[in-house]
């Protein structure tokens, strides 16, 4: 007899649909739909969505957002022993964080080719010149956090979405 599958509550897809909820409530706030976790010992210490024009903050991207909040949760800046699940592949200035911050890992969904940093236009998070590099995992659930993206920008277009630009 079959058995059902167990669900993996520690697994990157876990993970990612967590980061998936975020980008949910990015896109209802009128927000580029990008969502972001940071786990450390299967726990998500620190959650977060783009907020740059609910802020009015140009750095206040989700992946910025969620690693301030996981060094104030973990007491320390130093993240190593976590991993970043975003769901775009991070931006040069996100990616740039991720070093800085020591990360561990970072896991992302859907590609970026035209603007990534963590492979598709350049790859800062393993740049064999900076003091640290970050274990990369891509794809995850990539279908899902590109087809959100894709929705948010063709409803934009159409004129039912207002203020994000990013």
């Amino acid at each position: 007899m079959d058995e059902p599958p167990i669900i993996d509550l520690h697994s990157d897809a876990h993970f990612m649909g967590e980061a998936l909820r975020q980008a949910l409530r990015a896109y209802e706030a009128g927000e580029v739909p990008v969502g972001a976790v940071v786990v450390r010992g299967g726990r998500v210490v620190a959650r977060s969505f783009n907020q740059v024009e609910l802020l009015k903050d140009a750095t206040a991207h989700a992946e910025m957002l969620a690693i301030t909040m996981a060094e104030h949760t973990v007491g320390d800046w130093r993240l190593t022993d976590c991993t970043l699940y975003v769901t775009k592949e991070p931006c040069p200035m996100c990616a740039g964080a991720a070093v800085h911050a020591r990360l561990g890992r970072v896991v992302f969904g859907c590609p970026d080719p035209r603007g990534g940093a963590a492979g598709g236009l350049l790859n800062l998070l393993q740049h064999p010149s900076l003091n640290h590099r970050c274990e990369i995992g891509a794809g995850v659930r990539g279908e899902e956090c590109g087809r959100l993206l894709r929705e948010f920008f063709r409803a934009r277009r159409a004129g039912g979405i207002k203020g994000a630009t990013e």
